[in-house]
């Protein structure tokens, strides 16, 4: 399931418009936290922290912030 997840997200980065993959206010990006994520901790966790780390995207939030 991990696999899936991640050849999901590269898809996601192929047709999500420039704009919306421009405007992470994170280093690294909300999406490659979350292929960090899922490899470093697996399915069910990796997608928890994902989601946390996507639903603080909006400022003052941002910054360096590695799983």
């Amino acid at each position: 399931m991990v696999w899936l997840s991640i050849k999901l997200i590269y898809f996601y980065r192929i047709i999500a418009p420039q704009r919306l993959r421009n405007s992470c206010l994170f280093e690294p990006t909300c999406s490659e936290y979350a292929i960090l994520a899922l490899k470093k901790y697996g399915f069910f966790r990796g997608w928890f922290l994902s989601f946390k780390r996507i639903s603080s995207c909006k400022q003052p939030n941002g910054g360096i912030d590695y799983p």
